[in-house]
């Protein structure tokens, strides 16, 4: 690809070395141009040729720059997107994009006024279980959808070391911040808004003052349930997708492993990227006739968070719609901004 995207990022934490540079340096449509590092200076050890900056405002005034990565954390989004915007910079912002849906219609309307764009990263609707979800759904195979169930659970007892994570005035903190727009926007990126939507938050570590479990229930048209969950307390997770239909069943786990290949250092253009290992196949059961079913193991696609850079480089230079719509990182906040137990 000509004329490569100049890429800034806004952090070279665990999100910046492993979410975001290695796809901008080996994806043809970009080039991974500078970092702000306010202290410790470790990005050129991997990328040599990169720029680092001491802070925002220094890399916000380099004008090869074309788009910025906000992946800072979670309640400096905002402020610093919009700061990239008034720079000129197109954004790509980590999830959540804002705190409310009036921030995010305020980062919108400057886009527009600044002829510039803002894309969420919502980076898991290219892993590997959930494309294989995508998959049974389109191909109608469960018939009339019912129910279903996604979750994210994991076992972490102890305080987040992160400060902001775990402070209640921080309105970004919780699990339902962290975790919660992952699951939510696979939801809505499937079913789309749903009528209702009712919201439950919980704390249970001990110590802890913010969230560490969501549940979310959203009500569709023709009687479709589905449930969004997530957990820090969860030491036997179950399958994370589990649907239900006229025709059928299907579940699946979690079991995306490009965040542990990346983390590792396997590059995303590694023969083996994103496969899933043995045996994390999804399971299908269809009825066939009354009181006969068959079973079938679906194995999944390649997880391919490159997809979501493809995306990225089509909207930035052929002015394609970015599959991760306004609307929809609007339908999310509007789930997040509800009081435990309310509804709208």
């Amino acid at each position: 690809m000509s004329h490569p995207i100049q890429t800034g990022l806004l952090a070279y934490g665990m999100s910046g070395r492993i979410f975001h540079a290695p796809f901008l340096n080996t994806h043809s449509g970009f080039q991974l141009r500078a970092v702000v590092e306010r202290s410790r200076k470790t990005a050129a050890a991997a990328y040599p040729a990169i720029i680092s900056y001491d802070s925002v405002d220094a890399l916000l005034a380099d004008e090869a720059l074309e788009l910025v990565v906000v992946n800072t954390p979670n309640n400096t989004h905002f402020d610093l997107a919009r700061q990239a915007l008034r720079a000129g910079k197109h954004v790509l912002i980590e999830k959540p994009v804002a705190a409310t849906v009036a921030e995010l219609d305020e980062l919108l309307e400057l886009a527009r006024q600044q002829q510039r764009h803002v894309l969420g990263y919502q980076n898991r609707r290219w892993d590997s279980d959930f494309q294989l979800v995508r998959q049974v759904v389109a191909s109608g195979q469960l018939g009339q959808l019912t129910e279903v169930h996604f979750r994210f659970d994991r076992f972490k007892a102890a305080l987040n070391p992160k400060k902001f994570k775990e402070d209640p005035a921080v309105p970004t903190s919780g699990l339902s911040f962290d975790l919660g727009p992952h699951v939510l926007d696979q939801a809505l990126s499937l079913f789309g808004r749903p009528e209702q939507s009712h919201f439950t938050r919980a704390s249970h570590r001990p110590g802890s003052r913010v969230d560490d479990y969501f549940h979310a229930h959203l009500q569709y048209a023709r009687g479709l349930n589905v449930f969004v969950t997530g957990s820090l307390l969860t030491a036997a997770p179950g399958p994370a997708y589990v649907l239900h239909g006229t025709q059928g069943s299907f579940q699946k786990s979690r079991a995306d492993v490009q965040e542990t290949q990346l983390d590792q250092g396997c590059p995303p253009t590694a023969p083996d990227y994103g496969q899933e290992p043995a045996g994390a196949a999804g399971t299908l059961t269809l009825a066939t006739e009354p009181g006969r079913f068959t079973t079938a193991s679906l194995p999944a696609p390649t997880g391919n968070y490159a997809g979501l850079f493809d995306a990225v480089y089509q909207t930035l230079r052929h002015d394609q719609p970015f599959p991760v719509r306004p609307e929809e990182l609007r339908w999310q906040l509007e789930i997040l901004q509800l009081p435990a137990h309310k509804q709208f």
